[in-house]
């Protein structure tokens, strides 16, 4: 059985609290803040939006793409 805990790694004592857990056997921290929220098509798709790489395209069009 696993638990997910959601620290809030601001206060000192929270970083004193991952310290210790870090020491633990049975304990794996993962780091959220490096984990992808979608899969890696997705992921290059809204950094292209952000970067402005990306193309107009009418209703028809998409339509088409939709459809066929």
């Amino acid at each position: 059985m696993e638990i997910v805990l959601k620290i809030d790694q601001r206060k000192k004592e929270a970083k004193a609290l991952i310290e210790y857990l870090k020491n633990l056997p049975f304990v794996e921290i993962e780091n959220m803040s490096n984990k992808k929220r979608y899969n890696t098509a997705t992921e290059k798709a809204i950094d292209d939006a952000r970067s402005g790489n990306t193309y107009t395209t009418n209703l028809e069009e998409l339509r088409k793409q939709l459809y066929s």
